[in-house]
């Protein structure tokens, strides 16, 4: 027995959805394991040309460019970082999808065992756009609720 259209088109569109949730989530990972590497420019390709970063101590930040630029000054002086996304979860609706997730991001200012390392934690909220080269992220914003240690390099510092 053949499937009707109907069930075609809804089964269809189910695979659509998990293909664009899972190429979303694909998309962070790549990105924000680029970031402990200090690979700027892949990092930076998750991004969309008008993009703008909301990140608790810093004013917003509008633009890949400037993003970028942001993003290198606070995190390139740290000898290793880590980067964690939990908890990730996606809506999307056409070439527009929405996402949560929570942060847990350890950085190690010096080498060495004894070297204590800054983490900090808390809430993602994002907007992404599809265009013709895939998924792009166009809004991130991302609140601090904890932190532990302490940030000796000053780069996420309120006011810095």
């Amino acid at each position: 027995m053949s499937a009707t259209p109907l069930d075609d088109d809804h089964f269809a569109r189910r695979l659509r959805r998990l293909e664009d949730k899972e190429s979303l989530r694909a998309l962070m990972i790549h990105g924000w394991r680029a970031l402990d590497r200090k690979d700027w420019r892949t990092w930076i390709t998750c991004w969309s040309e008008d993009a703008v970063l909301e990140f608790g101590p810093w004013e917003r930040v509008h633009g890949r460019d400037a993003i970028l630029t942001k993003v290198v000054e606070a995190e390139a002086p740290y000898t290793t970082m880590q980067h964690h996304i939990l908890n990730m979860d996606f809506e999307v609706q056409g070439d527009r999808a929405t996402g949560v997730g929570y942060m847990w991001f350890v950085a190690v200012a010096g080498a060495g065992p004894v070297s204590s390392p800054y983490a900090m934690g808390g809430p993602y909220d994002w907007e992404f756009s599809r265009g013709t080269d895939g998924w792009r992220l166009t809004r991130q914003r991302l609140g601090v609720w904890w932190t532990t240690g302490e940030d000796t390099l000053r780069s996420f510092t309120e006011g810095e």
